[in-house]
């Protein structure tokens, strides 16, 4: 599943964990990406788009809750 990625700040602004979430919207390769798990937010892309795994099982990365129960959905 494409995926973009939130990155969440540990302690002096290192990275601690991925967050990854379902990018929805026409343009697949806009700079603001709007997210399935919200009407307001979006991530604001450096990289680009990941393909990324339902069952992700990798350590300091998960997906957000709600953007993967709508990707299971449409699957």
């Amino acid at each position: 599943m494409l995926a973009v990625s939130e990155r969440v700040k540990g302690q002096w602004g290192s990275t601690q964990e991925l967050v990854w979430h379902k990018p929805v919207g026409p343009d697949p390769d806009a700079t603001f990406q709007p997210i399935a798990c919200s009407d307001e937010d979006g991530i604001v892309m450096r990289g680009h788009k990941m393909d990324v795994p339902l069952n992700l099982d990798k350590k300091d990365e998960r997906w957000c809750e709600d953007c993967l129960a709508i990707a299971r959905q449409k699957k």
